[in-house]
């Protein structure tokens, strides 16, 4: 038995609860740290870094839910840790106003518990799809799920905003642990019974990890695939640690205004995906290598926009670039998962998830970098010169990643209607 298309969209709303704690972390805490508390950007950016650099540990936990044959487990206790996690991080934030040591130790240990929780439930999610979901239905699975994450992000970001004004840590508490306890509600919910029926199917014998790994880094298209990733997602990551504290800092937002302005822009990635997927897939236009450059330069664009609007400052068209940024981001994002489905398949046979995990880890390594560098250059620039100029240098550098991603997938990636996935969901 295969999953059911009912099935593919209940492991969809994990996907969502998944978005839904973790924008709470890398959004409206951010922005309380750096505005609320007038901490340095670097600070947040360390924390998101750290919850990024554990996720390195995902091929792991899918090699543990694999021998399991049982993934079930490992995708709620995850999702328990990710909830514990959250709620300790919004804990550290209030104990940071009191004692930067002791709030810095307890946001070390929840965010590293936030990254043990995404890896183990998100990887296990992401092995039970790919392992149990029908040849003809993967391309469409992957983007409802990635689908629901981002309306999960968006709508959480836009009412946690509407219910934080005005700001009080009590408020703060309450807010963050009804929505942690909510989404483990759901996931087990969602989770529950799935697996019934779906035999377990066992691996056959690979070589050591080190071994596949080598052999995947020696084919040219998953190495330079591997690059386009980490360059793509450092530019993707840079302003999400910085874009609610410019709002504050520039554009006098309110923390619930600044997390709406976050919510805004998921949203605009949700558009950005299901354009995508509605031209690509239901009217068949263009190559995934025209969206994913045409994603990349049109993020540049819009982070051009949002650097040249800051000297307007309070009353500038913030929230209309914003969505403009979320938009390109959202289209360029869905094209590249379509292509990263493309290429696991070619090569050397069973080394799908090691090209997976070569890429997962390409990935959560370039999303750390990314947030950091990106928070430890306005720390910078803001100690060389006024706000509004610091933060639009930042996004002038994040707009020439940006053209340089969207050129280098010009280069390496085929361009071939026959060659995507998307296209032809039925192969």
């Amino acid at each position: 038995m295969t999953l059911s298309w009912l099935s593919i969209v209940r492991l969809g709303l994990v996907q969502l609860a998944l978005g839904a704690i973790v924008v709470l972390t890398t959004s409206t805490l951010n922005r309380l740290m750096v505005v609320e508390l007038a901490l340095p950007a670097t600070l947040p950016g360390f924390l998101v870094a750290l919850h990024y650099g554990i996720q390195i540990t995902r091929p792991t936990w899918g090699f543990r839910s694999d021998t399991l044959g049982n993934r079930t487990p490992w995708i709620i206790g995850g999702m328990a840790v990710l909830a514990v996690g959250g709620l300790g991080a919004a804990a550290g934030v209030i104990v940071l106003e009191r004692s930067l040591g002791a709030g810095l130790a307890l946001s070390v240990v929840s965010y590293a518990l936030i990254g043990l929780g995404v890896g183990a439930s998100g990887t296990s999610l992401l092995a039970l799809l790919a392992t149990a979901t029908a040849p003809a239905r993967r391309a469409a699975a992957a983007t409802i799920t990635w689908l629901m994450m981002i309306f999960g992000i968006a709508v959480t970001a836009g009412v946690v905003g509407g219910l934080l004004d005005p700001y009080g840590p009590a408020r703060l508490m309450t807010i963050v642990g009804a929505t942690a306890a909510a989404m483990l509600l759901l996931t087990i919910v969602a989770v529950w019974g799935v697996e019934r029926g779906i035999e377990a199917r066992p691996e056959p014998e690979a070589p050591p990890f080190r071994v596949a790994l080598r052999e995947v880094w020696a084919e040219r298209k998953a190495r330079n695939f591997t690059l386009f990733v980490f360059l793509s997602m450092v530019a993707y990551f840079m302003q999400e640690l910085i874009l609610e504290p410019y709002a504050g800092l520039v554009f006098d937002f309110t923390p619930g205004e600044s997390t709406q302005l976050a919510g805004a822009q998921n949203g605009g990635v949700f558009l950005g995906m299901l354009t995508v997927g509605v031209l690509a897939t239901g009217l068949r236009l263009g190559s995934l290598r025209t969206w994913v450059a045409t994603g990349c330069l049109g993020s540049a664009a819009a982070l051009l926009t949002l650097a040249a609007i800051g000297p307007m400052g309070p009353g500038a068209p913030v929230l209309p670039a914003s969505v403009m940024l979320g938009f390109f981001n959202g289209m360029f994002a869905v094209a590249a998962i379509g292509s990263m489905m493309q290429l696991a398949g070619e090569g050397r046979g069973a080394r799908e998830g090691t090209r997976m995990g070569l890429w997962g880890a390409a990935q959560a390594i370039a999303a750390g970098f990314g947030g950091l560098a990106g928070a430890a250059a306005v720390d910078t620039m803001r100690g060389l010169t006024a706000d509004a100029p610091a933060f639009a240098t930042v996004f002038t550098v994040e707009a020439a990643l940006f053209v340089a991603a969207g050129l280098l997938a010009l280069v390496i990636m085929e361009g071939g209607r026959s060659a995507d996935p998307m296209l032809q969901p039925g192969e």
